[in-house]
C-alpha cells in the first residue's frame, strides 16, 4: 500500500457495497422491468472494482452518479417503482453524512449531493403507493 493513498473512506459502512448495486440496476433498467442479473454483476462488479482498487474520489464520482439516478427518479414525471430509488438514496445520503468524521473535504464536496438527496427522498417517500401495506416496514410511520 502506498503511504500516499488514504483508504480511510473505506471503513465508513458496508452498505453501500452490500445494498448499491441491485438497486442501482434496477434504477438502470427499463421502467417496466427487473433489472437483468447481468446487469446487477456489471454494477457489483463496479462497486467492487472501485472498492478495491480505487480512490475516494473515484468513489464519490461513483456515488454522484448514483445521486442522480435517485433525483431522476423522483422528479414529477417519472412512473417506476420508487423503492430502488428510495433504497439507493438513503445508502447514500447515510455515507455521505458519515464523511464529517473523516478527514479531507468530502463532506463539504457531498453538501450539494445531500441537500438533493433529501428533497429526492421526501418526494420518492411520498410516491410510494406501489408497496403494498403489508410489505412497509412495521416501524415504519407510513
Amino acid at each position: 500500500m502506498s503511504a500516499r493513498r488514504s483508504l480511510v473512506w473505506l471503513g465508513l459502512t458496508p452498505e453501500p457495497e452490500q445494498e448499491l448495486p441491485a438497486a442501482v440496476a434496477a434504477l438502470r433498467a427499463p421502467a417496466d422491468h427487473r433489472p437483468p442479473a447481468a446487469l446487477v454483476a456489471a454494477e457489483r462488479h463496479r462497486v467492487e472494482r472501485l472498492v478495491l482498487r480505487g480512490t475516494q474520489r473515484g468513489w464519490l464520482r461513483y456515488l454522484s452518479e448514483v445521486t442522480d439516478l435517485v433525483v431522476e427518479a423522483a422528479a414529477p414525471t417519472a412512473t417506476a417503482d420508487p423503492r430502488p430509488a428510495l433504497v439507493a438514496g438513503e445508502v447514500v445520503l447515510d455515507h455521505h453524512r458519515m464523511l464529517i468524521g473523516l478527514p479531507g473535504a468530502g463532506y463539504v464536496r457531498t453538501a450539494t449531493q445531500r441537500r438533493d438527496l433529501e428533497r429526492a427522498l421526501v418526494r420518492l417517500r411520498d410516491r410510494d403507493y406501489t408497496v403494498p401495506s403489508s410489505h412497509r416496514d412495521p416501524r415504519s410511520t407510513a
